[in-house]
């Protein structure tokens, strides 16, 4: 985990306005909003990396609650459309979302529906998905 943080971190972009890592007490709030635990590597993440921007991926975020990434707002649009409120949304691709599991298995949500693909932990979907992204 500390490797694939360390490598986000080197490949994360510059931008005019960065992102911001959010607070422990923060995640608290986040997991009263939505009202279901935060799985520990989501959690390490958001602590962690949050903050960077590496390719065309954009997972959730938990410091800005106007960012079109925040998680209890990326949530609540995911269980609208019919995710099963057991998972919680990592990355929105439009009305399709990969989404994790409270054993930390990230599923592919696509068209209404799970697909075949799914990844063991948070920080493998993140090594096979997002960094190639």
């Amino acid at each position: 985990m500390h490797e694939l943080i360390d490598q986000l971190q080197e490949l994360s972009e510059t931008v005019p306005v960065p992102l911001e890592l959010p607070s422990f007490e923060q995640l608290v709030e986040i997991e009263e909003q939505i009202l279901i635990p935060l799985p520990v590597e989501l959690k390490e993440y958001l602590l962690h990396a949050s903050d960077v921007i590496v390719g065309c991926l954009e997972p959730v975020t938990a410091a800005d609650p106007f960012s079109h990434t925040y998680l209890p707002e990326v949530t609540a649009y995911a269980w609208s459309i019919g995710l099963p409120r057991d998972m919680i949304p990592i990355c929105q691709l439009g009305d399709n979302f990969y989404c994790i599991d409270q054993e930390g298995q990230v599923h592919y949500w696509a068209h209404g529906d799970f697909t075949e693909d799914y990844w063991e932990s948070f920080w493998a979907w993140t090594e096979d998905v997002w960094l190639p992204s």
